[in-house]
């Protein structure tokens, strides 16, 4: 962690019913100078959607040799990499041959549409690349609940997504814009 990171607290309760994945998550953030609410939120929202006992957030925004988050095996082998917001394609097409499933969160409205128009038929290559949107307003309600120390409940149903802290209850409507071949599955 960067040492002029801001450091959030998180403390997840995590109800996958698409995965059957019930289990808390007690996660501390470091929030790169350079790094908002909304881009860290949403690695946040990308952990909740890939949550399990492995899964670990990577060094950060300094660090291009690894992913915002990722998932290895036993035996070091990269499962997940999952990345969050407009990547360049070489960089995916480089984590695609690192890892069994890539994973690309998008967001920031117009600006994200205008990177997938840019992208889309070279990425169209990468087998097992996942890309999903999630819409400006979702991003930005989501950058909302950022506190320093958080409590959140976070369901995922068929897609979507609910997160509530307490106060507030946020309905999340992902968009797979590509998806995995097959043999990658989720």
């Amino acid at each position: 962690m960067a040492s002029n990171a801001t450091i959030f607290k998180a403390t997840l309760q995590v109800s996958d019913m698409d995965r059957q994945y019930y289990q808390d998550h007690t996660l501390t953030l470091a929030r790169h100078p350079s790094e908002t609410d909304e881009r860290m939120m949403m690695r946040l929202l990308a952990f909740v959607l890939h949550a399990h006992e492995a899964l670990a957030f990577g060094r950060g925004l300094s660090t291009e040799d690894e992913p915002d988050l990722w998932q290895k095996d036993l035996t070091g082998a990269i499962d997940r990499w999952i990345e969050v917001g407009q990547r360049e394609e070489k960089s995916l097409r480089q984590a695609c041959g690192k890892a069994k499933q890539v994973y690309l969160y998008t967001y920031g409205g117009r600006g994200a549409d205008q990177w997938w128009e840019k992208n889309q038929a070279n990425l169209a290559r990468l087998h097992n690349l996942t890309v999903i949107n999630l819409p400006l307003d979702g991003s930005r309600a989501l950058a909302q609940l950022a506190q320093s120390s958080m409590q959140l409940e976070c369901t995922v149903q068929e897609g979507q997504v609910w997160v509530a802290d307490g106060t507030n209850t946020l309905h999340l409507e992902l968009t797979v814009l590509k998806n995995a071949s097959a043999q990658f599955g989720h």
